[in-house]
């Protein structure tokens, strides 16, 4: 995973993704946020459990990389699940929002 208090994080792309396993109740997923520097560096900064997409998941990975140095980016890019916005407005308020164009356009 990338260091996060010493590269500046332009922007982060977020996502959770599923196993696919069927008779799963908590609907388990992997939760990835994937961030880009200033020099066009991308780099994997969190892959964590959650549940679903839950607001509590999203919240508990963006407060773990708060906590290793991880500054506001400013922009988050993610798909139409409102835990990870929810989470994001609470933890780092004045990232701005984009909904990823291959989400939105499917």
């Amino acid at each position: 995973m990338g260091t996060t208090s010493k590269n500046p994080w332009v922007y982060i792309w977020a996502d959770g993704i599923y196993s696919g396993l069927r008779g799963e109740e908590g609907k388990l997923c992997a939760l990835v946020i994937i961030g880009v520097n200033a020099h066009g560096e991308k780099h994997f900064l969190a892959i964590e459990d959650g549940i679903r997409e839950s607001t509590q998941s999203w919240r508990e990975v963006l407060l773990m990389l708060k906590s290793r140095g991880m500054n506001a980016p400013k922009l988050a890019i993610g798909d139409g699940a409102m835990g990870f916005w929810s989470a994001l407005e609470e933890i780092f308020p004045q990232t701005r929002q984009q909904r990823c164009w291959m989400h939105k356009s499917m």
